[in-house]
C-alpha cells in the first residue's frame, strides 16, 4: 500500500529523536516532496497524535515557529526540557 504524503510526514517526525530537531523544509525532503515545507507545516499543525513529536520540527531561520500545544506545554519549553539550545 503506498503512502501519502501526510503518512510520509508522520513517519519522518515519529523518528526525530529527543534533543535533535529537523527544518520543515528537511521533513518535507525526507519525505519526498522538497519543496512542500509549507504543506508539512499544515500537516504538523493540525496533527492530533500525540506519538507524533511535531514540536521537534523547526523554521529554516531557526526560530521556532508555531505548535499546536498538544502535549500541554510551549514548543519552546518541551525543546529545552529535551535538551534542544537555542
Amino acid at each position: 500500500m503506498k503512502m501519502n504524503f501526510k503518512e510520509k510526514v508522520y513517519k519522518v517526525v515519529k523518528k526525530i529523536p529527543k534533543g535533535k530537531v529537523l527544518t520543515y523544509k528537511e521533513v518535507a525532503k525526507k519525505a519526498g516532496s522538497p519543496k512542500a515545507s509549507r504543506a508539512v507545516g499544515t500537516i504538523l499543525a493540525a496533527n492530533t497524535d500525540k506519538s507524533v513529536p511535531c514540536h521537534r520540527v523547526i523554521r529554516s531561520d531557526g526560530k521556532i515557529g508555531k505548535y499546536n500545544q498538544l502535549l500541554g506545554m510551549s514548543k519552546e519549553k518541551l525543546l529545552k526540557r529535551e535538551g534542544v539550545k537555542f
